[in-house]
């Protein structure tokens, strides 16, 4: 898995795993479990994780969706 972006805005995940869901890209969020218990302070972002082989795809859909700046830069 690689990451795709991290982020705190619960929005912005949700938006993003549905355009990846919907194009059958395999993905999972991480760090989840501790954002919760930090206590939702923003303090530790949740990072959104693709399939090595489908990174490439995942990215021409987030610019598809006007979001390839979200995208983590290497």
């Amino acid at each position: 898995m690689k990451e795709l972006f991290r982020s705190n805005d619960a929005v912005l995940l949700s938006f993003v795993d549905a355009i990846l869901s919907d194009a059958g890209v395999t993905h999972q969020i991480a760090d989840g479990y501790m954002s919760v218990v930090e206590g939702s302070l923003g303090v530790l972002p949740r990072r959104m994780l693709v399939a090595d082989d489908e990174f490439a795809q995942a990215c021409r859909l987030l610019k598809d969706a006007d979001l390839s700046h979200v995208v983590k830069s290497d």
